[in-house]
């Protein structure tokens, strides 16, 4: 393949304009005043990532239409701008491969009609700013929208014969109080029925998101990952903390299928109802470490639709008032908290589906039509509050119940055990 050395931005159209297939070796920074859709069979690639800027200063970035490879290169837009986009219509566009680049502004593979196959494969990818809240495809259940995220891989084309397989590795999010606007990781398909993602593996580093939603917003969400409907995941590994600051900013949510799911670094989040792992979704094994929340009706985990198999928690803590430690609305298999489950909170306000409903801060709620085949909590469980209830089945049952430590209540008009 032809190699084109490219120091300015006119060799760089030049060689765009020649439309044929060749690696573009970038070799300095460039800003362009528009944006530049890469020709079939064209790569990008800097000579040094830590030299190579491409900028752009009014518009969008680069857009993907056929087989085409972006490395090694620092990537900036305005933060509401997409830095890498995929071009409208094309039935195939074969593969489109990014690798070693650090971004400002969103990564946005979206295929809609017209489009039918996309294989994405993403390695070492740092967005470092983005804001992606004005995007208007967003998916919608349960009584709200989702924002996308700063790396949004999405199937809006309702053809059940359409499908993009993605591996994405490497892939860190934002910065410690420095998060992205939005959510973080956004993968989804085009809904229960439609346009599926077939994602092999998802690992990623740290991520940080910050929805920017006002108190008491009932009808939107985002998540620092969100595995959304119409995705089939083989593998998600987290490699770096997980961190939500906004209100109904969960960490962790699906509504799609996920075979093993595995987070080997905290999951915090400080905003109200922002829930550690709500899951919509059928997941077979889950394994983390701490889930810790602060703001109100932060839960700590959600079971509210679908099921998972077998779940595991270091621990998990709750701060807020209504911010219950375990909540199992649907069957699940069996669950496991190595340490302790604490909640501090009492009762207070929180998203359900939706709707703001206020709850007390129990430990541990089982709701109607909830069923755990096995609970097992190595540690204590203790709540700190006033009026909530340790271990509460409010409708719902467990199996079979461990507790290796204590139940521990602490507030006035608290109680260990709610039976009805």
């Amino acid at each position: 393949m032809k190699i084109t050395r490219v120091t300015t931005l006119l060799e760089l159209m030049q060689a765009i304009s020649e439309n044929i297939p060749q690696t573009l070796e970038i070799e300095t920074s460039i800003l362009s005043p528009h944006s530049i859709s890469l020709p079939e069979g064209y790569k990008l690639i800097g000579k040094s990532n830590s030299s190579c800027m491409v900028s752009f200063n009014n518009s969008d970035g680069f857009g993907m239409t056929r087989n085409n490879t972006i490395s090694n290169l620092t990537i900036m837009t305005r933060q509401t701008n997409r830095a890498i986009y995929t071009v409208y219509g094309i039935p195939d566009m074969g593969n489109i491969v990014l690798e070693n680049l650090n971004i400002t502004g969103q990564v946005s593979i979206i295929s809609r009609s017209g489009t039918d196959k996309i294989n994405l494969i993403a390695d070492h990818i740092h967005i470092t700013s983005c804001d992606s809240r004005h995007y208007s495809e967003q998916p919608q259940k349960y009584g709200v929208n989702v924002y996308q995220g700063a790396l949004t891989v999405y199937n809006f084309n309702p053809n059940e014969n359409s499908i993009i397989e993605c591996r994405l590795t490497n892939i860190c999010i934002g910065f410690k109080n420095a998060p992205v606007i939005g959510s973080g990781i956004f993968v989804s398909g085009f809904g229960n029925e439609g346009g599926r993602v077939n994602l092999e593996t998802l690992t990623t580093g740290a991520v940080y998101s910050n929805g920017l939603l006002p108190y008491g917003t009932a009808d939107i969400i985002t998540a620092a990952v969100f595995i959304v409907y119409g995705v089939e995941a083989k593998s998600v590994e987290h490699h770096g903390e997980l961190v939500t600051y906004g209100v109904n900013d969960m960490v962790l949510d699906t509504w799609g299928k996920v075979e093993k799911w595995i987070s080997n670094y905290p999951i915090t989040s400080y905003g109200p109802s922002g829930i550690g792992f709500v899951n919509f979704g059928t997941v077979k094994d889950f394994t983390a470490r701490d889930i810790i929340t602060y703001g109100l009706g932060a839960r700590g985990f959600n079971q509210y639709d679908g099921t998972v198999e077998n779940i595991k928690f270091k621990s998990i803590t709750t701060h807020g008032d209504g911010s219950i430690g375990i909540q199992v609305s649907r069957p699940i298999g069996n669950m496991t908290v190595e340490e302790d489950v604490t909640t501090y909170g009492s009762v207070g306000n929180s998203l359900v589906k939706g709707v703001i409903t206020k709850l007390a801060a129990n430990a541990i709620s089982i709701k109607s039509g909830g069923e755990v085949e096995s609970l097992t909590i190595h540690g204590d469980i203790i709540t700190y509050g006033d009026n909530v209830t340790n271990y509460a089945l409010e409708g719902g049952g467990v199996k079979k119940f461990d507790v290796g430590g204590e139940i521990i209540v602490n507030g006035k008009n608290s109680q260990k055990y709610n039976h009805n």
